[in-house]
């Protein structure tokens, strides 16, 4: 088996599917991507297991078909070296031996037989759906930092896709934050939902990071596959029941608050520096026209106070958040102004964009902290 191949189109090829390689693994033929020759095209997969990440590469001259696994992270090494050139690989059939022929040496490496590779599975009775790379991303961006780490409740370590005839709908939550990010832009001849782990969602928003194409979607009730331009990513859905979000989100919110978003975001990071460090509280305060952000840390005597007009219509009232989910929600908003609505001190706050697309719609939720007065 015989092919020619440029070394940096293959390194960047490399490069995008290499993520999903675990640093320790339980099977040795996952250190290995997986070369598969074609019809004049080369498939590489790399996999976990879990999830399988595919892509291929037209090749300029090929001979004969076949495949095998060869070690990745010399494979990388290697290939990071070399200036733009063409490489030849020369592969022993019998015994797995690799050469690799550059303009200016040959390097040796032994492989392993790619039958031995853990086959993709096959989605049968698959649903089916496609949407434009941005929303994907946007979906997986505005949502994937209130996903959770918590192993004995699996299923809020991961988002859940609720794909409907007229909207999709996007969700996480840890128990303390909640993000719903709905898209009326995209509609699935079926109802269904499934819930997507978190790695495999990293690997989907490095994909689909500024590229401008369509993406396939296909699941059924175990895996999911995606398929963005010439790269295929095949991951095991997360088993259970999400918990029932919209119970979560309280509908009566009298209290509401609008204010510069940059200006808040500004205000907590400072005034968090005061605050303690195993809450992270922050006091927001307010009456009238005025916001009060303030922090103590008492075993310290740290305290900080700022003060920020704002458009607040409501009762005066005190509540306290956690500055870390409020920061992270905060940079997660894109508008120049956020309205926050509130009902009570013990009652989740819901962060809302000012004035959002036509199309997509996000609010996000925070549980308070109780204030010790």
């Amino acid at each position: 088996m015989k092919f020619i191949v440029s070394s940096s189109a293959l390194l960047k090829q490399l490069q995008t599917i290499s993520g999903v390689l675990n640093s320790s693994n339980t099977l040795p033929i996952l250190d290995n991507f997986l070369f598969e020759i074609k019809d004049q095209d080369l498939t590489i997969s790399a996999s976990d297991l879990e999830t399988t990440l595919t892509t291929t590469i037209q090749l300029e001259k090929a001979e004969k078909d076949g495949l095998i696994a060869i070690p990745a992270k010399l494979l990388l090494d290697t290939l990071k070296t070399f200036p733009d050139q063409p490489l030849t690989f020369t592969i022993e059939e019998e015994s797995f031996g690799i050469e690799i022929s550059s303009d200016n040496g040959k390097y040796k490496l032994s492989g392993q037989d790619g039958e031995e590779f853990p086959k993709v599975p096959e989605i049968e009775g698959a649903n089916k759906l496609e949407l434009e790379s941005g929303t994907l991303f946007n979906a997986i961006d505005k949502t994937i930092f209130a996903t959770g780490n918590d192993d004995l409740r699996p299923v809020m370590s991961g988002v859940l896709f609720e794909l409907g005839k007229e909207s999709a709908t996007f969700v996480a939550t840890d128990a303390h934050k909640l993000v719903r990010y709905r898209r009326k832009d995209v509609q699935s001849s079926k109802e269904a939902s499934f819930i997507m782990p978190k790695k495999p969602l990293n690997l989907l928003k490095n994909i689909t990071s500024g590229i401008d194409s369509n993406v396939e979607v296909q699941y059924n009730e175990t895996n999911a596959h995606f398929k963005v331009e010439h790269i295929q990513l095949v991951c095991r859905l997360i088993d259970g029941k999400y918990p029932n979000y919209d119970a979560v989100i309280p509908k009566e919110n009298p209290n509401k608050l609008t204010i510069a978003r940059q200006e808040l975001l500004n205000s907590v990071k400072r005034v968090s520096i005061f605050s303690n460090k195993t809450t992270h509280q922050v006091r927001l305060k307010m009456t009238g026209s005025e916001l009060n952000i303030s922090a103590e840390d008492l075993d310290y005597s740290n305290e900080a106070v700022e003060r920020l007009t704002c458009n607040y219509a409501g009762d005066d009232m005190q509540i306290g958040f956690n500055s870390r989910f409020l920061l992270e929600m905060l940079n997660n908003i894109e508008t120049d102004q956020v309205n926050i609505e509130m009902s009570a001190p013990n009652r989740a706050g819901i962060l809302l964009p000012d004035n959002s697309d036509d199309n997509e719609e996000i609010l996000m939720l925070v549980m308070p902290v109780m204030l010790n007065n």
